[in-house]
């Protein structure tokens, strides 16, 4: 296996070992020497909903925050992290990125630095990587090393997922040996495509997974058919991708009221409706919306305090999504209806449509 120039020391492991205090406790964290005022949590988190990764006493928000072509921008990364701020002050630590996103881990590695909370994030990323041969790790090692870089690590990152199950046979082998190593202290698979669940499902089932991530919402329950009780049932933590549908739910939601029944439970806004259904599920640890608006990272938030809803509303507020035009016809909308982000994904993206005579419907 390649070898990382990158290790980390002995105090690094302890502080490291000992992130679920952090988490739990986030009201009363110092902040290193000197940090930005403007990213010291000010909320009360006594009564912040959180969930325990399995097999250890470490405690994780139930909202985290998604990076995905929201992050992705050369020219505003104030909104990024005033987006992240926002996030932060409000008692969330989870920050899911990957080297996939364009410009997202390097905007979200500088923002930790500018608001100098990267020791104390928990940072989901991803390995998207092959080789230049079957089991050749080096562009694995590189893009683990690019984003230790990135965002400043001095410290084992605290979750690295295979994403989206590429060339998962060699790398959650690697993942291992990186946990082993003292590289990464906790390791997973990620998928959004339910066609590939039952696969995900036989690496949760035999791959002893430390996380797994999926998209799950109000609107795209087929993980609860198997997956997410198979990682109930294998000790692993369920991160939930696209719980808002990347803007699609609250697109057809537009003009309506909430309804009575989630109004009496507390509920103010639509993201908190959509996102307490996915967290009220109790296999689910974290679920990750990516928004690029400060306001609306103000509504997510809000998500993770207050009631959540039993088993009984959960089937109430499923029915009453069924009943607006539209739900049913959620998959086959475009992301982020009425947005455009102009990063190094959707240039990228916008420039092969240019040059290919074919194009997915």
């Amino acid at each position: 296996m390649t070898n990382l120039s990158w290790s980390p020391a002995r105090r690094q492991v302890v502080v490291a070992g000992g992130l679920g205090a952090l988490v739990s406790g986030a009201a009363g964290v110092a902040g290193p020497a000197g940090a930005s005022a403007a990213a010291e949590n000010t909320a009360d988190n006594d009564d912040l909903i959180t969930r325990t990764v399995p097999g250890t006493k470490e405690l994780l928000p139930a909202i985290g925050l998604g990076t995905f072509q929201t992050f992705d921008t050369r020219t505003d990364r104030a909104r990024v992290q005033e987006v992240v701020r926002r996030y932060w002050q409000a008692g969330g630590r989870v920050f899911d990125c990957s080297p996939l996103y364009g410009r997202s881990e390097v905007n979200l590695g500088e923002v930790a630095d500018d608001l100098r909370i990267g020791s104390r994030m928990f940072l989901a990323g991803k390995v998207w990587s092959t080789g230049d041969h079957l089991w050749d790790d080096s562009h694995a090692a590189d893009s683990l090393r690019r984003t230790v870089q990135r965002m400043s690590l001095d410290r084992p990152v605290d979750l690295m997922q295979c994403h989206s199950l590429v060339n998962v046979d060699v790398i959650v082998p690697l993942l291992h040996a990186w946990k082993k190593e003292g590289r990464i202290r906790h390791l997973g698979v990620t998928h959004h495509e339910p066609a590939y669940f039952p696969l995900v499902e036989s690496w949760v089932r035999r791959g002893e997974l430390d996380f797994v991530q999926v998209h799950y919402s109000i609107h795209t329950r087929a993980a609860d058919e198997r997956l997410i009780r198979a990682a109930a049932d294998n000790g692993t933590a369920v991160l939930v991708n696209m719980p808002l549908e990347k803007g699609r739910l609250h697109h057809i939601v537009r003009g309506h009221k909430l309804p009575g029944f989630a109004t009496e439970l507390g509920i103010g806004t639509w993201s908190e409706y959509f996102l307490k259904w996915v967290i009220s599920n109790p296999a689910v640890t974290c679920a990750l919306p990516a928004t690029s608006d400060p306001a609306h990272v103000a509504e997510n938030v809000k998500a993770m305090r207050g009631t959540l809803p039993d088993a009984a509303t959960r089937d109430l507020m499923a029915r009453h999504m069924e009943t607006i035009e539209g739900f049913d016809a959620i998959a086959t909308m475009p992301w982020y209806p009425g947005k455009r982000y102009a990063g190094d994904v959707s240039r990228a993206q916008a420039a092969m449509r240019e040059r290919s005579p074919w194009w997915p419907s």
